[in-house]
């Protein structure tokens, strides 16, 4: 009547051995992420610069512009989209930036205006790796 219920049951845990291996897996999986991604980022650090130099930086420049008549010059710096110049004539409405990053190698960016690349705009750049201006500046030109 009552179907025969067996008494030999498939294992229902897994064993140490079991566990390691599968703890084993996952640290290995982990680690060559972790590798990966470092590598990913590092090479990428110039594509960093290069986008802030050529695309972000742009947009508050130009509202400055828009504001003030002109790019910040040379001794104003990048620090005029922060702090409004002493010669301002109630024209400035920023801060048009929250702060200024640093490079991806921990350098500031670099800002001339008139540019010398540019001699109608500015030049943005950053050093590059080396910190000091040579052939591996990233800039805006």
């Amino acid at each position: 009547m009552y179907p025969k219920i067996s008494r030999h049951r498939g294992r229902a845990g897994m064993t140490l051995i079991e566990m390691l291996l599968v703890i084993a897996l996952i640290a290995l999986v982990a680690g060559l992420a972790i590798v990966k991604v470092g590598d990913v980022l590092g090479t990428n650090q110039e594509d960093v610069a290069r986008l802030f130099v050529n695309t972000t930086i742009e947009t508050p420049l130009t509202s400055y512009k828009i504001h003030m008549g002109s790019y910040p010059n040379t001794a104003q710096g990048l620090q005029a989209l922060i702090d409004a110049p002493e010669s301002v004539s109630g024209r400035w409405r920023g801060p048009y930036v929250k702060e200024l990053p640093m490079d991806p190698w921990q350098h500031p960016y670099q800002y001339r205006y008139p540019g010398t690349h540019n001699p109608k705009g500015y030049d943005a750049y950053s050093l590059g790796p080396d910190g000091v201006e040579s052939a591996d500046d990233i800039g805006n030109w």
